[in-house]
Formats: C-alpha cells, sequence, structure tokens
C-alpha cells in the first residue's frame, strides 16, 4: 500500500515555492521521496528558501525564471532537463493577488494578476507537458482557490484567475488524459501562514469570521494540503483527472451557521 504514495525516484518542479503554502507542499513531496525543483523570479528568495529545504534534509534545485516569459521558460525547461533529469511531477504554483475594488482597479493590475496566475501555469505546462507526453506519463497539479468557486470583495482578478485555472485543469485533462498524464488542481481554504498572521488573533473581525464559517472551526495548517499534494503526484491517483480537491475545513460545503446557531 505505502507504494502507491511512494516518490522515491520522482522529480517535482514546484513553482514559486519559496515560502507559505509552496514551500510546504514542495517539502511534503520532498518527505514522500521526491527530489526536488523549485523557481521563482527572484534569486534572493531561492536563496534562502534552499537554506529551508535543506534543513530538513531535502535535495532541492533552483532556478531562476518568470513563469509569464514564454521563451524563458521554454529555456529553463530544457535547461532542468538536461541538469536534473525528467520532471514527472509538476505543481503550478506561483501566483499573487491585488486586494482593490473592482471599480477601482487599473487593467494593468488586472492583466499582471491573470498573467501571473492563469497564463503562467499554461505557459509552464505546455513546454513540461510536451516532455510528459513524449514519456507517456506525468502528472501536473494546478493550485485553485476557494475563489475558483465564490467571489469575494476586492479579488474581482484574483477570482477570475482562479476560476479559468479550474478549467484550464479540466481542459488539460481532457487533451493529455490518453498521454498517461493526470491534471488536477487543489483549492486551498484560509490557511494559518504568516502573511495571515496579523488577522490570526482573538477578536479580530476576519479571523472570528473564517472560524465561525468553517466547520472545522479553524484555519488550515499549511501540513494539512501536503497529503493531496502527495496523492495526487502518486501512482495513486493514476486514474484521477480534471479534479479539483478543496481542502477548506468544509467550507464550501455549507452555506454557513444562521447567527443564532452556536
Amino acid at each position: 500500500m505505502k507504494n502507491l504514495f511512494d516518490l522515491k525516484g520522482k522529480r517535482a518542479l514546484v513553482t514559486g515555492a519559496v515560502h507559505g503554502l509552496g514551500m510546504a507542499m514542495a517539502k511534503g513531496l520532498g518527505h514522500a521521496g521526491a527530489e526536488l525543483i523549485v523557481n521563482n523570479h527572484s534569486l534572493d528568495m531561492l536563496i534562502e528558501a534552499k537554506k529551508e529545504y535543506e534543513s530538513e534534509g531535502l535535495k532541492v534545485h533552483t532556478y531562476v525564471f518568470d513563469v509569464t516569459d514564454d521563451k524563458e521558460v521554454e529555456r529553463n525547461i530544457e535547461l532542468i532537463e538536461k541538469e536534473v533529469g525528467p520532471i514527472d511531477i509538476l505543481i503550478n504554483n506561483a501566483g499573487i493577488i491585488k486586494r482593490v475594488p473592482m471599480e477601482d482597479m487599473e487593467a494593468e493590475d488586472y492583466r499582471a494578476v491573470i498573467d501571473v496566475n492563469l497564463v503562467g501555469p499554461f505557459i509552464v505546462s505546455k513546454y513540461v507537458g510536451r516532455k510528459m507526453i513524449s514519456r507517456q506519463a506525468g502528472k501536473i497539479i494546478n493550485i485553485n482557490s476557494m475563489m475558483s468557486e465564490l467571489g469575494r470583495n476586492t479579488v474581482s482578478a484574483y477570482a477570475a484567475s482562479k476560476g479559468g485555472l479550474k478549467m484550464l485543469t479540466k481542459n488539460m485533462a481532457t487533451e493529455w488524459a490518453k498521454h498517461n498524464i493526470q491534471t488536477n488542481g487543489i483549492g486551498p481554504g484560509y490557511f494559518a501562514t504568516t502573511q495571515t498572521a496579523p488577522i490570526r488573533v482573538g477578536g479580530h473581525p476576519f479571523n472570528d469570521f473564517i472560524i465561525s464559517r468553517t466547520p472545522a472551526a479553524r484555519w488550515g495548517n499549511p501540513e494539512d494540503l501536503v497529503g493531496a499534494a502527495v496523492f495526487l503526484s502518486s501512482k495513486a491517483s493514476d486514474f484521477v483527472n480534471g479534479q479539483i480537491i478543496y481542502v477548506d475545513g468544509g467550507i464550501l460545503a455549507t452555506i454557513g451557521k444562521p447567527s443564532n446557531e452556536d
């Protein structure tokens, strides 16, 4: 049974995994046996991230490139396959958010979010996918969001990008399943990270809202994503295609608690 989830001998490229949820998922794959490849647009961030991975005994290779630059991505995928070896697993994790009311958002900022969150996964998947097709094997995981299903104030560009990424995931599965490539997504809920630390305090309205809105009655821990990431990267998911697994403590399963309910 454990062989179903064993990633020894596999190489995993996780884009943007220099902190937070991306790093947690990458570490999970590493501890399951995968050799890690991490990219970012910032060399300094990659240097610090490499130290963090290596402090846990994980083997990691780092590459600097912009996921929205077609030629740069193509060049680096070729370089990775030459220097490290075939990419067996791709996690399209790199993403950005700009919180601005829609009526105030500049088109330039809207395009920037779409470019990183939706065009980036298309570009990286295209070049990695070609290699996987030639080998007739591969796992691709797109990092979606609850905003793939729901709207929220000030995140019009983010919601549009993640909604689009959900459908890109399904279409990738439609086109590439015949090549023994499984394409799926993970949709994280609200997680305890350094970015959310300032609002994860008792009495903060948003903290209270998330805890009351989530059936599990807590924020997610980054490690809560590891199981889904390992599952979708492993042999255990060889007949799973085009699915989005929401790791959200049950938020999307419920309309929420009435105000008079405990």
